[in-house]
This record gives C-alpha cells, sequence and structure tokens, in this order.
C-alpha cells in the first residue's frame, strides 16, 4: 500500500533498514508524515475494534432473537448495552498501544470525518439563516431554495425573561443587566492568514476512460482563485498531494472556502471530481477554537515544534479572561490552578542544545487538554488534527467522489 511505501521510504532514510523499528527512532529523522502515519494506525485500530464490538453486538443480538419468546421488552434492552460495551471499549482500548507508542511518535487525531460533525457544525453560538428572495409572480414557485437565497444572516437567538433568575445569574457568570450575549466579536471586518494543508485523496471516483484519474487541487476563497494544475498528478486515484497553500481573507465577505480536486485533461476542459466547502467563520468564532488545533505536547523544536502563532499560556490566559474564570494560577512544584481545579505537570523544557529552562507551557496545555472539565466556561477545545471529508459533485448530488 501507498503509506507502507511511503513508510519503507522512511526507513531506508533512517539507515539501517529494519533496525530502525526496534531502535527508538531518530528525532532528527522523523517529520510530520512519521507523526501522520503513526496516527493513521491508530485511527486504523479505533476503526477495526470498533468494528468487532459492532460484530460482537450483533451476534448478541442474533441469539436473543434465536432465543426468541422472551418478549420485546427485554430484546430491545439486550440490544442496548452492547452499545454501552461498545463505548467503553472505545475509550479502555486505544490507551494501551498509546503508552507503547509515547516514547516512539507524538500522534495527532485522525478524524475520519469532517471535523464539524465531531463538533456540532461549530453552531455554538453561532447559527446560519439563508435569506431568500419573495417570490414574485408564478414563474418563482418552482425555484428552488437554493437559487432563492440572496444572503445569509450569522447570529444567535435568545428569548429570555427579564430580570434574570438566579440559577441563571449565577451560571452565565457576569451582570445580567446586560443581557445574555457578552464577550461577543465586534462587527467590524477583520482580515485573516488562512493555511489549507491537503494531505491525500482516497478512492477518487476516476474521471478517465482508463479508469484512472490525472488529480490536481483547486482553492477558492473570496476573490482568490488558485489552480496548482502544473502539480497534477499522473494516473492515480489515491493520490499523496502532501501541500499547503496561504491566502489573505476578510471576514465576513469572504468566509467560504472551497477545496476541489479537478482532473487534468490535455484536450478540452479540466473536470471537476468534486469539491467540499468550509465555513471558516464559524471555526474562527467557535468556543471549539477550531483555528490551529492543540496538540498533544509543547515541543520548541524538532517534528513536533508548536505550530500555532500563540503559546499554551497565552491561549489559557485568554480563555480564562473571556470566560470570565479565576486564573490561570501558576504554583510551586508544577500546579497550575484554573477555577477550582488544579492540574499539574511537567515545568522543564529542553531546548535544541539540550538546555533545560524553566517553562509554564506544558502546564498550561494540560489544562487546555482538559478544558472541558472547567465549570461553566469549559468546552472541548479542537485537538491538533487531520480531517476526512466527502467530496460531492453537484452533477452527482449526494454521492461521494
Amino acid at each position: 500500500s501507498e503509506e507502507e511505501k511511503e513508510k519503507k521510504k522512511k526507513k531506508k532514510k533512517g539507515g539501517g533498514g529494519e533496525e530502525v523499528e526496534e531502535e527508538e527512532p531518530d528525532e532528527s529523522m522523523l517529520d510530520w508524515w512519521s507523526k501522520y502515519f503513526a496516527s493513521i494506525e491508530t485511527m486504523k485500530e479505533q476503526l477495526r475494534q470498533q468494528e468487532a464490538a459492532a460484530a460482537e453486538a450483533e451476534e448478541k443480538e442474533e441469539l436473543d432473537i434465536a432465543e426468541g419468546s422472551k418478549g420485546q421488552g427485554k430484546n430491545k434492552e439486550k440490544s442496548k448495552a452492547p452499545k454501552d460495551d461498545k463505548k467503553k471499549k472505545q475509550q479502555s482500548a486505544p490507551e494501551l498501544p498509546e503508552k507503547k507508542n509515547k516514547q516512539k511518535i507524538d500522534e495527532l487525531k485522525v478524524f475520519n470525518k469532517e471535523l464539524e460533525t465531531e463538533f456540532d457544525n461549530f453552531e455554538d453560538w453561532l447559527h446560519t439563516f439563508n435569506l431568500l428572495r419573495g417570490k414574485i409572480g408564478d414563474n418563482d414557485d418552482n425555484a428552488t431554495e437554493e437559487e432563492r437565497i440572496v444572503g445569509r444572516f450569522k447570529g444567535s437567538m435568545c428569548v429570555y425573561k427579564v430580570p434574570l433568575p438566579d440559577d441563571i445569574t449565577k451560571e452565565a457568570g457576569y451582570d445580567p443587566n446586560f443581557g445574555m450575549f457578552q464577550g461577543i466579536p465586534s462587527n467590524d471586518p477583520i482580515n485573516v492568514l488562512v493555511r489549507v494543508y491537503i494531505v491525500r485523496a482516497t478512492d477518487l471516483h476516476p474521471a478517465d476512460i482508463n479508469g484512472k484519474a490525472d488529480p490536481y487541487i483547486a482553492i477558492k476563497l473570496g476573490k482568490t482563485d488558485i489552480k496548482d494544475k502544473e502539480n497534477y498528478i499522473s494516473k492515480q486515484l489515491n493520490p499523496v498531494f502532501g501541500k499547503s497553500f496561504d491566502i489573505e481573507a476578510t471576514f465576513p465577505m469572504e468566509s467560504m472556502l472551497t477545496v476541489a480536486v479537478y482532473d487534468w485533461d490535455l484536450v478540452g476542459t479540466d473536470d471537476l471530481i468534486g469539491e467540499t466547502k468550509i465555513d471558516l467563520e464559524n471555526r474562527y468564532y467557535s468556543k471549539h477554537r477550531a483555528t490551529c488545533g492543540v496538540s498533544q505536547t509543547y515541543s520548541i523544536h524538532g517534528y513536533n515544534t508548536w505550530r500555532d502563532p500563540m503559546k499554551p499560556s497565552q491561549i489559557l490566559s485568554k480563555l480564562c479572561k473571556e470566560g470570565k474564570v479565576d486564573g490561570p494560577h501558576f504554583g510551586p512544584g508544577g500546579r497550575v490552578k484554573v477555577a477550582n481545579r488544579v492540574f499539574t505537570g511537567p515545568t522543564e523544557i529542553e531546548d535544541e542544545n539540550g538546555q533545560k529552562k524553566q517553562t509554564d507551557e506544558h502546564l498550561a496545555l494540560t489544562v487546555l487538554r482538559h478544558w472541558e472539565d472547567i465549570p461553566r466556561a469549559g468546552c472541548k477545545l479542537v485537538p491538533e488534527h487531520v480531517e476526512t471529508r466527502p467530496l460531492l459533485n453537484p452533477d452527482k448530488p449526494g454521492i461521494e467522489q
């Protein structure tokens, strides 16, 4: 398979072929791809376990049905039980391989679906409502909703009683006289730099008669239109692109990013294989902080260098301030207190020359990785990740390409 080839290449680079497996990999030989492939293995393992658990549940269910005559009631309960079992398995089982890999290679989270499905579409407070043109006369009656859209309204609506009941006031953590909407970003346009990493595409729909495709990437955001035509990959349905693109944009005017894969053709026009659309604005404003994911460890050199423009301690201070949470208070002995929770962690970091320095960053990162445990203001923050998005084609609605 493609991955194994890549891995073998990596091993060869490491010198000593097979031995690399046994020894700890040499830090300087590792790169982002090593991390990615290790993470994919973990994802596959988790999927295998889920499938096994599901199969087990099905067997149990069949047994229950075979035993029959126990009445519907019991049957239902029984088929529910294995599901809980599956959840427990999922959580407890992956712990083991992770510990082994720990000294080996750090991992990121590979989602086998879009990030949105994991985080409620990033509509934790920003909802999107389509604004439709009214119907004029009969000819508009058969117009689809898509055709009638003239714009989108993004916001939140909340109906509540004034003055607010005490329990809500406590829950909200701020002065209720100013209403429910506080700490909301201003409506002014903001300039952002968007960096898109495209790792690879899998099982593309063949576009040519020979059953293959010559895929290349096209990206669109606002006025920016990038077609990476000269880097098409010849005769491949599982291309590894491994590319990044930087685009400047202004919210709210340019917030819908389209990533498409086209089939390169020598003659005629290039055909669209499929595309996916990402609402960047919702990600940017979400409480889940879906800008640059929070990685597992904080490192200042090597394959695992911290990529976010803000350090963990800066992110944590900002979150505490915005959520009106007490903290962070860094104390002696590797402890940090946020709200009424205490977290512990290492307090030293090594630079490239192996010099040790004191740092609060590991501690801050520990809190960020457990931000959902913080009362009231907490929620799960998006981890460092790779997401997998279906490519769709308007000519073939609903069929993944």
